[in-house]
């Protein structure tokens, strides 16, 4: 086995690279928008300049100029990329709807095969990398819905599209000489180069620079293809979560039942206990046993408030973020993951709630902002910051203060806002 040059010190890059997972989601989930930008407002003269200053970027990395040119020359701009990249279904839809649509009965009942197939293989895998069987087939099955669907999107055309995008050039742009640098070592090609809208490829998506860095020759063939050999793949996947720093005979974690006196407070990854403090502050399991008294920091997280399911987070929930910076997404793999290994459903279902439009999110943030909330840029992302600074707010009004944008914390919000907003001193310009 063979890495495909393997650099360690990548580790730091990466661990927010993989934010970009298979589908339509995003890397760096609190990256700001550019507010008012038409996806297609680009025209053809910027973006064939835009080109240019890409292909010489590229001449000074040292990159081949055959490379470069017979590769770049024939990129298209993609409006399409664009648009997905703005509305991304993590930031979006409901953890009730994420949830339901990645882990269902199918995909359950899928993976268990799967497992069984290939058990000899994964259990290879767990002894050299630590990692379970279970999560490396629900990495798969929510990345390609175990390989049916690689992604038939030109890698170079996206990569080009959104490094010529101002939301994340640069990001963006360090990928694509990623993938040049892949073209060069005879990866694959222009025309061959398929994947996602965001530039991921094979079936565990890997974006270029992890592809160059975690893919792994397992099958001895002298070559790392993620398209189209499952033991390069599962490997490749071991290798990078192992790398990421996965913690041996450690879960992701799991659900739990909270008192009903619980400080949401004190809910969120940004706060982290030994699990014997959990313990002390009346944290169950779904058996309604007292978790265990152990020194292993955990955090509780509540994706849906309040009232939906709480889960305590360990670090390799932690690891699992590093491939993708969406939390509903861990919790996506660490939940197919143990139903695939035989656990049931939530003892606790995320309630409905509706979509939160990108709109809204962004009036939200925009009026904690004003208020002296830090809710950070107004993208439309309700990410870590703003649900820090909702859950602010919440816990001075005397709210349950779990960070949770719910259809009555809206109403709530728009009725604050009115009084604040009444209760502010008129602007006379005058110096106090």
């Amino acid at each position: 086995m063979k890495s495909c040059d393997y650099k360690l010190s990548a580790l730091l890059v990466l661990s927010g690279v993989l934010a970009l997972p298979a589908t339509t989601s995003a890397a760096q989930a609190e990256a700001p928008v550019q507010q008012g930008a038409d996806p297609q407002a680009i025209d053809q003269a910027a973006f064939d300049q835009c080109v240019q200053k890409l292909k010489a970027r590229a001449l000074q990395e040292q990159i081949a100029p055959a490379v470069v040119n017979s590769q770049m020359d024939s990129v298209q701009y993609v409006a399409r990329v664009i648009e997905l990249d703005r509305r991304q279904p993590e930031f979006t839809e409901t953890f009730h709807n994420y949830l339901g649509q990645r882990v269902n009965e199918h995909r359950v009942q899928k993976g268990r095969t799967l497992l069984k197939q290939h058990y000899d293989l994964l259990l290879q895998l767990t002894h050299q990398y630590g990692i379970p069987p279970q999560y490396l087939v629900a990495f798969w099955g929510l990345e390609t819905n175990f390989g049916a669907y690689l992604g038939k999107m030109n890698v170079l055309d996206s990569l080009t599209t959104l490094a010529c995008d101002p939301r994340r050039s640069e990001f963006f742009t360090l990928e694509l000489l990623e993938a040049l640098r892949l073209v060069e070592a005879g990866v694959a090609d222009h025309g061959t180069m398929l994947g996602s809208w965001a530039g991921a490829m094979g079936n565990m998506q890997f974006m270029p620079s992890a592809y160059r860095r975690f893919a792994v020759d397992a099958d001895g063939d002298d070559k790392a293809d993620l398209w189209n050999s499952l033991p390069d793949a599962f490997t490749s996947a071991a290798h990078f979560l192992n790398q990421l720093g996965w913690q041996r005979n450690l879960r992701w974690g799991r659900e739990v039942l909270l008192p009903g006196d619980f400080d949401y407070a004190l809910a969120g990854r940004d706060v982290r206990k030994p699990l014997a403090q959990w313990r002390q502050l009346g944290v169950r399991d779904v058996a309604g046993n007292r978790v265990p008294a152990l020194d292993l920091a955990a955090s509780v997280i509540v994706p849906s408030g309040h009232n939906g399911p709480a889960f305590v987070v360990y670090e390799n929930f932690e690891v699992i973020m590093g491939w993708n910076r969406s939390e509903f997404y861990a919790l996506a793999v660490g939940h197919l993951a143990d139903r695939i290994n035989g656990a049931g459903e939530l003892k606790v279902s995320p309630p409905e709630g509706e979509r939160l439009s990108i709109e809204t999110v962004q009036w939200v943030q925009q009026t904690l902002n004003t208020a002296g909330y830090d809710a950070g840029p107004a993208d439309g992302i309700f990410g870590t910051r703003t649900k820090r600074a909702l859950r602010k707010l919440q816990k001075e009004q005397g709210w349950v203060a779990d960070g949770y944008l719910s259809d009555d914390v809206l109403q709530r919000l728009r009725a604050w806002q009115r009084e604040w907003a009444q209760a502010q001193p008129a602007q006379t310009g005058e110096t106090p």
